[in-house]
């Protein structure tokens, strides 16, 4: 497999060569200092939704460090220093390549997440692990989740979640089946009766045909899936009034209809008569977040490279607004509106020690769309 190992992560074994000179050159020359470092992300519009926070921990628990950051789902918005490791450099410096590999994938999936979510209050689901290395499904969900996501489509992220998977059947079913109607009965009497039933209705006929057949077939279905190729589409907001028609005159009004493949922002905006939607790759393959990580200050003293803040900063939060400040030095800060902000960056690790227990996927989950409502 062409993929490191939790071991080989936190063996330091997939850094950034020139980390590794580093650490060497510093050894050989008696060179320690204590430093504190920041992750930000500058030139971010908006705001974005904090992942990889969790794994972070793990990789540097057991270290001689204090590590202060933003609780998991936090929102965070440019320059905001959403970590900060205060230690002697060389004890994390070969670590930042994947400290940063964890944060920076993990918020862009989580904040594509949360920004579909703000588009509509119905069922969102994650289906975007098949275009994506398996070995990081598990964390894809995970974020996926935790940004706002109702459930998500891979069986590895159940056991970190503590949720189950969600999903219908492949158009292969229906082909190794050879008859649409037979498949439909046949996943009706194998499926666990938890499971909710909902088919998929575009693998040989007419969407419409099948919806109806689906209807028949499965007593108690919940809902239809269309996953029709673009090629075949036409309009699709006309496709799901055609089909919502069908279903109604004959009874199946409680019959939902699901949109997926290759759903788009546009797609959740523009067709309000789906009830549900599966999103693939516009979440799993989410731009990431440039977060970098940054020595700002160094035994005591204020220090930054080229544009970058130098001294050890906090940023306080309005509950009420969600505005941010970030300070230098002053202890309390309070908002236009009146009220005291609080501060958001926590203690996370005590040298070497995690704090407290992080929090569950679906407490971060609530967090997250506590927080975006507000914005």
């Amino acid at each position: 497999m062409h993929t490191a190992s939790f071991e080989d992560i936190k063996a330091r074994k997939t850094t950034d060569i020139y980390f590794v000179r580093t650490k060497r050159i510093l050894e050989a020359k008696g060179i320690t200092k204590n430093v504190v470092a920041e992750f930000t992300v500058q030139g971010f519009e908006g705001w974005g939704v904090l992942a990889g926070i969790e794994e972070a921990a793990e990789l540097l628990r057991g270290l001689p460090l204090d590590i202060y950051a933003f609780p998991e789902g936090s929102l965070f918005f440019s320059r905001e220093p959403v970590m900060r490791i205060e230690g002697e450099y060389s004890v994390f410096c070969e670590l930042e390549t994947p400290l940063l590999g964890f944060l920076c994938q993990a918020s862009g999936i989580a904040t594509r997440a949360a920004h579909l979510r703000k588009l509509t209050e119905k069922p969102l689901l994650s289906f975007g692990i098949r275009r994506m290395h398996p070995a990081i499904a598990p964390m894809i969900d995970r974020a996926a989740y935790i940004g706002g996501m109702d459930g998500f489509s891979g069986i590895a992220a159940e056991r970190i979640v503590g949720k189950k998977a969600s999903g219908t059947m492949p158009h292969a079913l229906m082909i190794v089946v050879g008859d649409v109607g037979k498949a439909f009965r046949y996943f009706d009497e194998v499926t666990e009766k938890e499971v909710q039933r909902i088919a998929l209705v575009d693998t040989y006929n007419d969407e419409k045909v099948e919806a109806l057949i689906a209807a028949e077939s499965i007593e108690n279905l919940a809902g239809v899936r269309l996953d029709t190729p673009g090629s075949r589409r036409g309009n699709m907001r006309s496709l799901i009034d055609e089909i919502r028609w069908e279903l109604d005159v004959r009874g199946y009004k409680g019959v939902k209809i699901y949109v997926s493949g290759g759903v788009t922002e546009k797609d959740i905006c523009e067709l309000t008569n789906a009830d549900a939607f599966g999103v693939g790759t516009a979440i799993s393959n989410a731009p990431t977040i440039n977060f970098a990580m940054d020595i700002i200050e160094m035994d005591g003293r204020p220090c930054a490279k080229r544009g970058k803040f130098g001294g050890k900063k906090e940023v306080f939060r309005c509950s009420r607004c969600m505005r941010d400040e970030i300070v230098y030095k002053e202890k309390t800060a309070k908002c236009d509106c009146g009220k005291k902000m609080e501060p958001i960056l926590k203690p996370l690790i005590r040298q070497g020690k995690i704090v407290e227990s992080l929090p569950a996927a679906e407490k971060i989950r609530d967090y997250v769309l506590e927080q975006i409502q507000k914005v």
